[in-house]
Order: structure tokens, then sequence, then C-alpha cells
């Protein structure tokens, strides 16, 4: 599977988006721009020494077998065209139950998930994606660890703003 994504010229985001343009990437729009994605992220959270042990130790991910469910989540979510009825937090909740997920984490997740994001795609769906990103991101720690959970940056905790440093080395 070719995992290059697909580049258009450049063009204006729709009238009335804050989504920047799209230069020399194109926004996220198949199934298989999603795949291309998801492999990519998966391929970098695999390896990351922060939660990389969630995908390979902890749950033993077989991304062959997860992406498809992924894609289908991400599909519903962007493109509105997949019929998703997992949950997503059942499985994020197992993580947590054998070793506890914190701030620090999901943070990690988000900075991994907004840099692949923009490293090959633009648009106001690439835009959408990287915010659900962080929304599921903060919901799920919240859920995890409790409604007081902190997401301010600090020792060990949520630092969204971080993710500007990966995103001006991804672009």
């Amino acid at each position: 599977m070719d995992l290059t994504p697909r580049t258009t010229p450049a063009r204006d985001a729709p009238p009335g988006d804050t989504a920047p343009p799209a230069v020399g990437r194109a926004d996220i729009d198949t199934r298989a721009d999603l795949e291309a994605l998801l492999r990519r992220f998966y391929g970098a959270a695999f390896a990351d020494p922060v939660i990389g042990a969630y995908f390979t130790r902890i749950a033993g991910t077989d991304l062959d077998a997860h992406l498809p469910r992924i894609t289908d989540f991400w599909e519903r979510a962007l493109l509105r065209t997949a019929d998703y009825r997992g949950d997503a937090f059942a499985v994020h909740h197992v993580l947590h139950r054998a070793e506890p997920l914190t701030a620090r984490h999901f943070g990690r997740w988000v900075q991994l998930w907004r840099a692949c994001v923009d490293g090959g795609f633009a648009g106001p769906r690439a835009e959408r994606a990287k915010a659900q990103g962080e929304r599921i991101a903060l919901a799920m720690l919240r859920r995890l660890a409790g409604p007081d959970a902190s997401a301010e940056p600090g020792p060990g905790g949520f630092i969204p703003l971080a993710t500007l440093e990966l995103r001006r080395h991804s672009a």
C-alpha cells in the first residue's frame, strides 16, 4: 500500500473556515487517506518511548487486525461514512487497569497525532481530526483518572502546547 499522502495544488479553505489553506497537501477525503494517516501514526506510537509500551507490550496490538476498526472509528468521526459501533473507552479502561494512563500519556498521544496529521494533510478535515483527537484524549483522561484530572502543563501533565514544537518539525 502506498502511504504517500495525495497532494493537490494550493487551494483556499471554504469561506468562514479557520483552517489554513492546503499548500501541497490534500485534506483527509477518503478511507485510504485515513488508513495512510493511521499507519503513519501507529508506526510512530509503537516506537514512542512514552506510549509505545501500551500498544506493544501491554495491549499487544496487531496493527493489521486493529486498523480496519480504528479506521471505521475515524471514518465515522470525520467522513460520516462508516458504521462504527465499538466502545473505545472500554479498551482504554482495560489498559488503564493494567498500567495507569496519565496526562503525560494522553499528551504524548496528542503530540504524535497532530504531528502525523500535519505531516500528511491540510484542510478543514485535517483540522477537525486534530481538534477531535485532543477532545477524545481529554475525555478519556477525565473518565479514567476522574473529573479533577490535571490537563495543565507541568511535570507529567497534559502538554498540548508542546505539539506546536512537533508541528514545526513535521511541516
